[in-house]
């Protein structure tokens, strides 16, 4: 598949020369857990996010780019499939039965807009259990998670569209990433 990843243009550049890679994000509200995150098939927003990014005060990103990679999911967590359910919610109850031991307040989605969580500590936490769980049964880890997510406004009056929809993968196994390209 196609992904592209928004980032500052001195980054960009180094990636495309060789220089450096794309460095993994571990925040706790990620998504899709830790990972580099590429926009599927959207260069157009992948640049959004990075000039959005470059506006906010304490911003790493000063000149917004967008650098192309090639990408082969591999073992891939798809969160568009059904059948992933039952994993997400055995290793939620992993992560709920993990907490309530330690008497510590499970981690909570947070930051609603339009609806939807922006801000994914819960689910950011739960995929993490679940990335721990297949390690300790000594099964193959992921390379790859990759999910929709509906972001934004309606499209129009009405819509169940989503004026910022996306489909993101998150990689892991960074030989996942089969070769960068420039986006003109």
């Amino acid at each position: 598949m196609i992904g592209y990843h928004g980032c500052d243009q001195e980054i960009a550049e180094k990636v495309l020369a060789g220089l450096e890679g794309l460095k993994p994000s571990e925040n706790d509200y990620d998504w899709l857990g830790p990972g580099i995150y590429f926009w599927v098939d959207s260069k157009e927003r992948g640049l959004q996010w990075a000039t959005e990014q470059s506006q906010r005060q304490y911003s790493k990103i000063k000149n917004p780019a967008v650098i192309g990679a090639f990408i082969h999911p591999g073992l891939c967590l798809n969160l568009t499939d059904y059948g992933v359910n039952e994993d997400l919610l055995e290793a939620y109850d992993v992560l709920k039965t993990s907490f309530a031991s330690t008497q510590t307040e499970l981690p909570t989605n947070k930051t609603r807009r339009n609806g939807i969580f922006m801000q994914r500590q819960l689910d950011c936490a739960t995929i993490k259990v679940l990335h721990e769980m297949r390690e300790l049964h000594n099964q193959a880890a992921y390379d790859t998670v990759y999910g929709v997510f509906e972001e934004g406004d309606e499209l129009f009056a009405g819509s169940g569209f989503k004026a910022k929809t996306h489909v993101q993968i998150a990689v892991l196994n960074q030989a996942s990433i089969l070769g960068y390209f420039r986006v003109a």
